[in-house]
């Protein structure tokens, strides 16, 4: 039997020139099973933890009023499983070869979507100081702790949308509609992870209210050296700090938690 794609990255990190070549062309690429079992099992508590404490909504308070709240008392990187899944060796060693240098770590976002969470319009996230810049390569990693099947929302993503020169908002006028080219991803097994081109146009596309259950999700974002980049955070240092002090980078990754990959905080982004 042909080793699958999770097993081979577990094992030595290392993607096919078919796969490299995928991503550059296509814009994304799908791991099934691609993180342990005993770390996923690890992550979901913590998610739901993260969300029925108030620890979410907290975070995303202090994103709102930074002046009047500060820093959030938890990050999510603080959670000892999302703090290791950050720096998941061999995520970091795909992330490696995709970016063919080195890279820092620029976010972190954790939810439990409840099923009947609206969907997402079509949108990018790739961050830079010019809306024209794609000089460097920026990657999401979209993480999908119970999977995706018929009963959660599906994602959308359109292949070689990266390749376009686009705001991040240029196609929300179509909601989550299906666009031509589409790829709909909704049947991947637990512990999967979506690999995007942060420029690539994606939509979370909703499921029936009142049917599915929740989705565990866990989104992380790398960014390539070599130029300086926006936080999306106002309490950027801090968790770039945190991150330091809590050695989250294993000693292997040295730019992986440094502060000079970015430009100060921008409220008007």
């Amino acid at each position: 039997m042909t080793p699958s794609v999770s097993s081979l990255l577990q094992k030595d990190s290392r993607l096919t020139l078919d796969q490299l070549d995928r991503f550059a062309r296509l814009g994304y690429l799908v791991l099934p099973g691609f993180l342990p079992e005993d770390l996923v099992e690890r992550l979901k508590p913590e998610a739901d933890a993260w969300v029925d404490k108030g620890l979410r909504s907290r975070s995303i308070a202090s994103c709102i009023d930074p002046g009047g709240l500060g820093a959030p008392p938890v990050m999510e990187l603080e959670l000892p499983a999302h703090g290791e899944l950050i720096a998941h060796p061999p995520l970091l060693g795909l992330i490696s070869q995709l970016m063919d240098g080195d890279f820092a770590f620029h976010h972190l976002h954790s939810d439990r979507q409840a099923p009947d969470v609206p969907g997402k319009a079509w949108h990018h996230d790739y961050e830079q100081t010019t809306p024209d810049d794609r000089s460097h390569l920026m990657v999401h990693a979209l993480h999908y702790l119970d999977g995706l099947d018929p009963g959660v929302s599906s994602l959308a993503v359109l292949p070689g949308s990266h390749h376009q020169v686009q705001g991040k908002r240029d196609l929300m006028h179509r909601g989550t509609e299906p666009l031509p080219g589409e790829i709909v991803l909704d049947d991947l097994p637990a512990g999967s992870t979506v690999v995007l081109h942060s420029a690539l146009f994606h939509a979370r596309r909703p499921q029936p209210l009142g049917q599915g259950r929740p989705r565990y999700f866990v989104d992380a974002s790398y960014c390539a050296t070599g130029t300086q980049w926006p936080p999306v955070k106002p309490y950027w240092r801090h968790m770039l700090r945190r991150a330091r002090e809590l050695s989250l980078d294993r000693g292997r990754w040295p730019e992986l938690f440094a502060e000079h990959h970015f430009t100060e905080y921008d409220p008007a982004r």
